[in-house]
C-alpha cells in the first residue's frame, strides 16, 4: 500500500466573509430552534398572589399595640393588594387595595407630617380641593393632584391618616365615611 507524499504543510480551506457570515445565521437559526423546541415543552405557571385576610391583619396591628387603627369595611369587589406594618416608637401601617374598577387606593398612617405623605404617596402638586368631610372618626380634608389623584387626610394622635386613590372621587369619599377605628367584621 502506498501513502501520499507528505509536503510538511497542514491541510486548508478557504477562508471569507461570507464564509463567516453563513456560519453565523446557521448558529443563530440552530439556537432560535433550541429555544422553541424547549418553548413548546414548557408551562408558564400563572402569578396569584396570596390572598391577604383583611380582618385578620387589622387585629394583629391592633394587637401589636397601634391605636387607633383606621380600617374600613371594603366595598364589594375590592382587594387587599398589599399590606407592611413597622412597629417601634413610630409605627406606621400602610395597605393597599385593588378596586372593582382597576384602580389603586390606599391608607397610609403614621406619625409623619401630612405634606411628607402627600408628596410621597399622591404627588408634589397636591393641593387642598377646598373640601372639608367630618366622619365619626376625624375631620378630614380633601387633596387634588393633577393627574387626577385624590387624597382625604385626618390628624389624630399624634399621626396623620391619608386615605388615596387613583380612581372615582366619589368612590373614595364614601371609603373615608366607612372608616372605623372598632374591630371589623371577618
Amino acid at each position: 500500500m502506498s501513502q501520499a507524499p507528505e509536503t510538511g504543510r497542514p491541510g486548508r480551506y478557504e477562508r471569507s466573509f461570507g464564509g463567516l457570515v453563513g456560519s453565523m445565521i446557521v448558529l443563530v437559526l440552530v439556537v432560535l430552534g433550541i429555544v422553541v423546541f424547549r418553548g413548546s415543552f414548557r408551562d408558564t405557571p400563572e402569578f396569584e398572589p396570596p390572598e391577604i385576610d383583611y380582618p385578620a391583619l387589622v387585629a394583629s396591628v391592633q394587637h401589636a399595640g397601634m391605636r387607633p387603627v383606621y380600617a374600613p369595611e371594603l366595598p364589594d369587589g375590592w382587594t387587599v393588594k398589599d399590606a407592611s406594618y413597622r412597629a417601634g416608637e413610630r409605627p406606621a401601617l400602610d395597605v393597599v387595595f385593588a378596586t372593582d374598577d382597576g384602580h389603586t387606593a390606599g391608607i397610609h398612617q403614621e406619625d409623619a407630617s401630612e405634606r411628607d405623605l402627600l408628596e410621597s404617596y399622591v404627588g408634589e402638586q397636591a393641593a387642598e380641593s377646598g373640601e372639608t368631610l367630618t366622619t365619626p372618626v376625624g375631620t378630614w380634608t380633601g387633596w387634588d393632584d393633577t393627574d387626577d389623584d385624590h387624597a382625604w387626610t385626618t390628624e389624630v394622635d399624634d399621626q396623620t391618616v391619608l386615605v388615596f386613590s387613583s380612581g372615582d372621587a366619589d368612590e373614595l369619599r364614601a371609603f373615608v365615611e366607612s372608616l372605623t377605628t372598632e374591630p371589623i367584621a371577618s
